[in-house]
């Protein structure tokens, strides 16, 4: 108990000591996600991210981004299932790659464009070769992840002033994950600053490309929630609550939990 204690005193003196994360009215950065949508957020130049996402089957999901050039920034991701827990840990088949370029700033008249893509889902990655992952009646063996990669995306955001900010978001994807589903997809979510340090983030992924007889979707998409709090010098944690509309056919369970970790560094 007095350990505990001890670590949420360094985290309380951290939050108000240092400068900030991505959330919050004095955020420094930019998410370049809200929770699994792609936004048109960018790391700057001469900045390092890393993120981790810890969900549901003991799944873990690493990524690394740098920001190259001004309004340019390209990274990898890994994980897998199981890795928390017991028994073998079921690796995902490939690395996750994401590139995004910001084609527009955002000005008091237009909002920030960007286009990239990214190769990474998040969740249970079912493999082809082995149908009997896929736990449902009629299911494609096609090799996807539980929820799909963005695949190429153009994302769009635009900020408000508004009992600190509100952020709009847009997102419209192609993803290469398209055996079952080979239809464009659209999302929308937004952003609410709770003060100097927390905001909230929503999303809806209308999963258009996702609700075909053979996919997982039940044709409700996916209503995503989470909190973010900048504990330190571009030290962010969160907590999400995913398929709030309980829109997988393979799953009783509404609300996945899952734990959001990131870290930005200047390194040029």
């Amino acid at each position: 108990m007095k350990s505990l204690k001890i670590i949420l005193s360094v985290i309380l003196i951290s939050s108000i000591c240092f400068s900030q994360g991505a959330s919050g009215t004095d955020a420094k950065y930019e998410y370049r996600n809200l929770v699994d949508l792609p936004s048109a957020g960018i790391l700057e130049k001469g900045f390092v991210g890393v993120t981790l996402d810890v969900l549901p089957k003991g799944v873990l999901i690493s990524k690394l981004e740098v920001g190259v050039f001004d309004n340019f920034s390209f990274g990898i991701s890994y994980g897998g299932s199981n890795i928390i827990g017991t028994g073998e840990i079921d690796w995902y088949k490939f690395p996750g790659v994401n590139a995004r370029l910001r084609v527009l700033n955002e000005t008091e008249g237009s909002p920030a464009i960007t286009v990239g893509f990214d190769s990474q889902g998040k969740g249970q990655y079912f493999d082809e070769d082995d149908p009997s992952q896929f736990n449902f009646e009629d299911a494609d063996t096609a090799s996807r992840f539980e929820i799909k990669s963005p695949g190429f995306f153009a994302a769009v955001a635009k900020n408000f002033e508004f009992l600190g900010y509100l952020s709009v978001h847009g997102v419209i994807n192609y993803t290469l994950e398209n055996n079952d589903d080979k239809d464009l997809n659209i999302g929308i979510g937004v952003e609410k600053t709770l003060g100097g340090k927390v905001s909230l983030v929503a999303e809806y992924d209308f999963a258009i490309n996702d609700n075909a007889s053979g996919s997982i979707g039940e044709g409700d998409g996916y209503l995503n929630m989470g909190i973010r709090w900048a504990v330190g010098d571009g030290f962010t944690i969160g907590v999400d609550l995913r398929n709030m509309l309980d829109n997988k056919k393979f799953n009783a369970n509404k609300s996945d939990r899952a734990i959001f970790v990131e870290y930005i560094k200047g390194i040029f």
